[in-house]
C-alpha cells in the first residue's frame, strides 16, 4: 500500500520550497561578495589584526555558506520526493512524518523517531 499526501496539499509545500531554494542561493552569493578574502582592494601587507579580522570574516562567511549548503540539499531531497510522489513520507523507516513536523519543517525527509535515531 502506497501513502502519499494530495497533490492539492504537496503543491503550496512545492512553490514554498522553491521559493525558500531560491532566497538561499541569493543569500548565498551576497554572503560571497562579503567575504574579504575576495575583495579586490585587500592589501597583501595588512597588520596582524587587519589579517586577524579578514580571517575572521572569511572563516564566518565560509560557515554561513555550509550551511546554506545544507538547508539547500534538504530542500532539493523534498523537492524530489514531491516530484517522485513520496513527500512526507519517511525515507528511513517508510511511515508518514507528522504533520506537524513538517509544518515546522518542510523539507523533513525523515520522521522524528528517525531523526532522533540519526542524532545519537
Amino acid at each position: 500500500m502506497s501513502i502519499k499526501f494530495p497533490a492539492k496539499l504537496v503543491e503550496p509545500i512545492r512553490q514554498f520550497l522553491h521559493i525558500k531554494e531560491s532566497r538561499l542561493r541569493e543569500r548565498k552569493e551576497i554572503l560571497g561578495k562579503q567575504d574579504p578574502f575576495k575583495d579586490d582592494d585587500r592589501l597583501s601587507d595588512n597588520t596582524d589584526d587587519d589579517e586577524a579580522a579578514e580571517q575572521f570574516g572569511h572563516n564566518n562567511v565560509q560557515g554561513l555558506q555550509v550551511e546554506i549548503d545544507r538547508r539547500l540539499i534538504q530542500i532539493r531531497k523534498a523537492l524530489t520526493r514531491i516530484k517522485i510522489g513520496k513527500y512526507g513520507v519517511c525515507e528511513k523507516c517508510g511511515k508518514m512524518i507528522d504533520t506537524d513536523r513538517l509544518t515546522v519543517f518542510p523539507e523533513a525527509t525523515v520522521c522524528i523517531s528517525c531523526e532522533k535515531l540519526r542524532e545519537k
